[in-house]
């Protein structure tokens, strides 16, 4: 389950650190997307 959100997320969310954000000036929704993908991109690490 994890391993599909983790493609789903790499195709459909955007990549905020590869447009340069700076993670102490981000917003908060900015800083949510962020532990929302580190959260499944690690439980789909696990599952591998």
């Amino acid at each position: 389950m994890y391993v599909l959100l983790a493609k789903l997320n790499k195709l459909i969310l955007p990549s905020l650190t590869k447009s340069g954000l700076d993670v102490t000036k981000a917003k908060p929704w900015q800083k949510a997307l962020l532990a929302y993908r580190y959260f499944v991109t690690v439980r789909a690490l696990d599952k591998k």
